[in-house]
Order: C-alpha cells, then sequence, then structure tokens
C-alpha cells in the first residue's frame, strides 16, 4: 500500500486534540511535503526523520511523499509528530505492516540517530488516549509520567528500532506499570523554624484551615517570606484527584518531577514578572505562574513592586479559579485554582513605625506606595496582618524553638477541612453567596458587631462576605458549630489594611 494513516495527539492548553497522520507515497520526482498547518518545528521534522530513517538502516522512499496532518485548521507545533511521521513513512512503503496501527498513538521526537526525546505533556495525552482506548507509545522518559493515567496502556521505547520491532513480531514494548510514588514531605520547611510572630502563625493557620489569601505588612527581616515558605507543609495532602489535575498542568512545563508527587506547588515569581507570565500566553498559550500554582500557593513578595497592570490580571481568576487565554487563532482555559499569598513593606524604606524612628518616609510617600495595590485587588484578599520585627530576646532564646511543628499545625487544619467538607462539599474561600447564607449564619451580637464594623471602617460587600467566611474558619478550627462574637472580632481585626491601622 502506499498510504498509512497513523494516530498522534497535538497539544493546545490542556486539551490534547487528536490528530490523523496521513501518509502518501505516489510517483514522481523525490520529494517530501507535510501539510496540515505545521508550524517551523513540524515543517523540521522531514528532515529529522530521514536522517534518523537512514541511520538505523530503514529505506528512505525515492518518491513524492505527501504527509497530511488532519484536522488541517488544528495549528501543530513541536517535535511530537517525529514518530507518528516515522512509522507512517515505514508503514506506507511497506517496510512494517499496518494492521494494527489502528490501535496505536504516537508521540515523540526523534534524535537524527534514531533515538527518542521527550516531550511535553504526556500525562495529557495519555488521558485522552485511555479515553479513546489506544495503546500511547512514546519516549521512555516520558513513561512513567504517563503512566500516571490510571488505567490506560503506556508503552515506553527508548529507540525508534524498538517501536518498529514490536510490530515487525520482535521484541514486544512492555506495557509501562502504574508507579504512583510516595508523598515526600522531607524537603519542605517547618513551621518550628519560625521564632515568636504568634499572630502571623494562628493567620497562617487560618489561611491554611479554610483555604484563605493572606497578605503580610512588616518591616525587611521580619520573616515573611519564611512563614510564607511553611504554608504548604501546613496544607492537607493532595487527594488523587486533585494531583493528577495539578500533575498534568506541570506536565506541560519543563520542570515536571514525580518527587513532587501530591506535594502542594509553590511558586514565587519575581516581581519583575510579566502579565503574560503571571497568567499565561504565547501563540499557543501555556500555563502561567497561576496554573502552575492550582491546588498550591502563589507567593508575591515586594507586592507594591509588580507593575500594577500585571496584579490586575489576578482579579478575576482569584474569583472564578480559571484563566482563559484569547488569541486571534485560539483560545485555551487553564484552572487556577490557587491560593495567594503576599507580603509587602509598610512604606517605601520598610520602617514605617519603626521604635528607632529610623523612617523618612513623609505621609505622601507611604500613601502613594500603598495605593499601588489597588482597592479591588486588595478587596479580594481575605487576610490583612501585621508581621512585626522579631525582638532581640525571642531570637536569642532556644526556647522558643520549641514551638509547634507543621505536622501538628497540618493536623488541625486537615480536620477543620474535613468539617467544612462535610458541611459545605468545599473549604470556606471557595464558599458561593448561597452557601455563605446557609454556613455562615450570626446570633444577634455577632450580627450587630459586624454592623458596627461595617459602619464604622466601610467595608465594602465583598469585604463583608470574606469576613464571615474568615469568622466561619475560625469557628472551625474551635470545633464550634456557630459563630460566635468572638469569632468576627478576630475576623474584623485580620482586616488591618481596611482600617488604615499601620498608615495613621
Amino acid at each position: 500500500m502506499t498510504l498509512a494513516v497513523v494516530h498522534s495527539r497535538a497539544q493546545i492548553g490542556m486539551e490534547a486534540p487528536p490528530v490523523t497522520v496521513e501518509v502518501h507515497l505516489a510517483n514522481g520526482l523525490p520529494n517530501l511535503s507535510i501539510v496540515g498547518l505545521p508550524e517551523a518545528a513540524v515543517k523540521e521534522s522531514k528532515d529529522r526523520v530521514r536522517a534518523a530513517l537512514q541511520n538505523v538502516r530503514f529505506e528512505f522512499p525515492a518518491r513524492r511523499i505527501t504527509i497530511n496532518l488532519a484536522p488541517a485548521d488544528l495549528p501543530k507545533e513541536g517535535g511530537r509528530f517525529d514518530l507518528p511521521i516515522a512509522i507512517g513513512i515505514l508503514a506506507a512503503s511497506g517496510q512494517i505492516p499496518q494492521r494494527d496501527l489502528d490501535r496505536y498513538e504516537f508521540i515523540g521526537e526523534l534524535a537524527l540517530t534514531g533515538k527518542l526525546r521527550p516531550v511535553l505533556g504526556a500525562l495529557t495525552a495519555a488521558l485522552e488516549a485511555r479515553q479513546s482506548n489506544r495503546v500511547l507509545i512514546l519516549p521512555a522518559a516520558n513513561a512513567l509520567e504517563a503512566a500516571l493515567a490510571v488505567g490506560g496502556d503506556v508503552r515506553g521505547a527508548k529507540h525508534l528500532l524498538e517501536v518498529t520491532a514490536h510490530f515487525n513480531g520482535g521484541s514486544l514494548l512492555a506495557r509501562q506499570e502504574a508507579k504512583i510514588p510516595q508523598p515526600d514531605a522531607s524537603g519542605v520547611p517547618d513551621l518550628r523554624d519560625v521564632k515568636g510572630q504568634h499572630q502571623a502563625r494562628r493567620a497562617l493557620e487560618i489561611a491554611a484551615a479554610g483555604g484563605h489569601s493572606l497578605l503580610m505588612i512588616g518591616p525587611p527581616g521580619a520573616g515573611k517570606t519564611m512563614l510564607a515558605a511553611r504554608l504548604p507543609g501546613i496544607l492537607p495532602q493532595l487527594d488523587d484527584d486533585e494531583a493528577l489535575e495539578a500533575a498534568a498542568i506541570q506536565s506541560l512545563h519543563k520542570r515536571f518531577s514525580l518527587k513532587h508527587w501530591k506535594q502542594r506547588p509553590f511558586r514565587a515569581p519575581h516581581h519583575t514578572a510579566s502579565a503574560v507570565a503571571l497568567v499565561g500566553g504565547g501563540s499557543n498559550p501555556h500555563p502561567g505562574e497561576i496554573s502552575l500554582a492550582h491546588h498550591g500557593v502563589l507567593f508575591l513578595d515586594e507586592l507594591p513592586e509588580f507593575n500594577r497592570h500585571v496584579l490586575e490580571v489576578l482579579r478575576e481568576p482569584l474569583e472564578s479559579g480559571t484563566v482563559t487565554v484569547s488569541r486571534a487563532a485560539r483560545q485555551a482555559e487553564f484552572p487556577a485554582r490557587f491560593q495567594l499569598v503576599a507580603a509587602m513593606n509598610p512604606c517605601p524604606c520598610g520602617y514605617y513605625g519603626d521604635a528607632s524612628g529610623r523612617c523618612r518616609c513623609t505621609p505622601d510617600k507611604v500613601n502613594q506606595y500603598r495605593a499601588r495595590i489597588s482597592g479591588p485587588l486588595l478587596d479580594r484578599i481575605d487576610i490583612h496582618i501585621e508581621v512585626p520585627a522579631v525582638p532581640r530576646e525571642v531570637l536569642l532564646d532556644r526556647a522558643t524553638r520549641t514551638s509547634e511543628s507543621s505536622g501538628e499545625v497540618r493536623t488541625r487544619v486537615e480536620q477543620t477541612r474535613e468539617r467544612q467538607r462535610h458541611r459545605n462539599g468545599c473549604h470556606n474561600a471557595a464558599l458561593t453567596n448561597q452557601q455563605i447564607e446557609s454556613a455562615c449564619r450570626l446570633d444577634e451580637s455577632g450580627r450587630q458587631l459586624l454592623e458596627q464594623a461595617m459602619d464604622r471602617l466601610g467595608f465594602s460587600a465583598r469585604a463583608y462576605h470574606r469576613i464571615l467566611k474568615v469568622a466561619r474558619t475560625i469557628a472551625d478550627l474551635a470545633a464550634e458549630e456557630f459563630i460566635r462574637p468572638a469569632h468576627v472580632a478576630e475576623a474584623v481585626q485580620y482586616r488591618c489594611l481596611d482600617r488604615e491601622r499601620i498608615y495613621s
């Protein structure tokens, strides 16, 4: 036969749409053309495939070869189509049989020696191939990652010759068994390392227990970054579905590693990051930092130093938990249900209100510094707390290291989250307005206290709902069925920027 049909998959956002690789051999002057909206890396496949086939002693047909990547209107990019193109040429020229090709899908980049190099997005391709009930053949370096799609049939190969031997009746490729790694928390920083900062530790525990966003305000060296880095260690472990979602996103990123299985992602982009780096983008949209932090923590240090336009792109994802990247030719949606933790200094020099009096910032400078963060964004952050400098005597007192470990705090957090799942089906930060009405009921004294706070401090309707959610979490931590005035009072004090206490 002079026509062969091979199945593969493209990568568009979080989706791996099917691609049919059709290879036709015809009489005429030797030529190879690739059609079907290939990008530059795909067009270069013809040179890699030709050299690879010749170097492993296969015959490269001296005929007119047309390769169609269907559907024609779907953009194709990367080296992932090298392997299916090579298999298609071999099948069309009769060098391997075609009878079983319809049961398989292929992705992989070819070296000139015939070796298979890994590609991005192997896990998403494996999940889609499992739905199609086909065997996925891919580079051996991607096999363990792809095998996370439990129930799918994944076969890894190191070389093109291993793939051809599988079809020519030689050595069959073994099915890759799913080797789900055990979560390893040994490298996660421990909360026990933090000295002092009892109020900040309390706020961090509340944020973890309810999934709340958190902003810490304090001078340099107070421990804001140290506290933020320890938040993943007190969050509950990811369940299987969450871990698979997070792994699928990381699979699109070059730093995916099985060692991080079931670990909460912790992303800390530099303040020079662009809006595209944060939300994702590109001609073929790729996930940004907020999606790479899905089910984990996004830490923004030196928050006012970020470009204001960059910070504004966080507003919609904080509410919806997804981000849609639209381009003229295509659109991609990425999950972005992350927990925002941010840190900032109280003024440009960082020492506003310090007892030493070293701050020389004028009120106008302080207000300008604060104005770099918009009111709508601050409104979406549940908890604002001050993190004062740690007293010297606390730093020098070794006894202060006997504070609770991350494991002890995580136990309380897990118990609290279980109460929330039993009551609402989600953590408190994700409550809808309807759920707030039923889950966050106040008694008369609590309602009066919150009304007084709203009148005197000018809370918005969004801030009102977020205070209720935080108060509900505080009550859950105390294993209380109802929200009491003390819980409301504590939640109100975690809105220090609304009260403008540090700027007065």
